[in-house]
């Protein structure tokens, strides 16, 4: 399951980044707001590069941006793999998305916490990074549902809602260590 769930991962992450990119520069087109560079600069924090001055290379500030979405990616299939699939699972990991680039920005000293930034910008930036969790989402689901349903879906299927009643899966029936 992992090995089928890294590499589905990778494509459905960089399908979500490649979705996000495209309406992040449409979006910039209507609002005029700028392009960002702070995957750029948290890149080269990260790799101990040099800095630069406001305006950052392009390919690293598109490295970064890809780099993460597909690394980040193979959380979401690792979920859809698991039977955590549909909208709520893609709720679930735009958080995620959302907390990773955070944690990367704040720990290098790049990014503030979000609670301090203007609403606007908030609002855009949650926007793009539900984009990417529910494309990435999307993809990654279908690519698990070729292999049927996941452990969890098949132990809902047992009696459904959350039951006390109901004990695990059988180990065997589990598919977790299987390709």
């Amino acid at each position: 399951m992992l090995r089928r769930a890294a590499w589905q991962g990778l494509v459905a992450g960089l399908a979500g980044a490649a979705v996000m990119t495209v309406g992040e520069k449409v979006e910039q087109r209507l609002t005029g707001r700028p392009d960002s560079y702070v995957p750029a600069r948290v890149l080269a924090r990260l790799a101990g590069l040099p800095e630069r001055g406001r305006r950052q290379p392009r390919g690293r500030n598109l490295a970064m941006h890809f780099g993460q979405g597909a690394l980040v990616g193979v959380l979401r299939s690792v979920m859809a793999q698991a039977g955590l699939r549909g909208p709520v699972a893609s709720g679930m990991f735009t958080v995620v998305r959302l907390t990773s680039d955070q944690v990367l920005e704040n720990a290098t000293g790049v990014g503030a916490p979000p609670q301090t930034w203007p609403r606007p910008e908030l609002a855009v930036d949650v926007l793009h990074k539900s984009v990417y969790g529910f494309v990435t989402g999307a993809v990654a689901d279908a690519l698990a549902a070729r292999q049927g349903p996941g452990p969890g879906q098949r132990h809902a299927a047992l009696r459904p809602g959350r039951r006390s009643d109901v004990g695990p899966l059988p180990r065997r029936a589990s598919r977790l260590s299987r390709a």
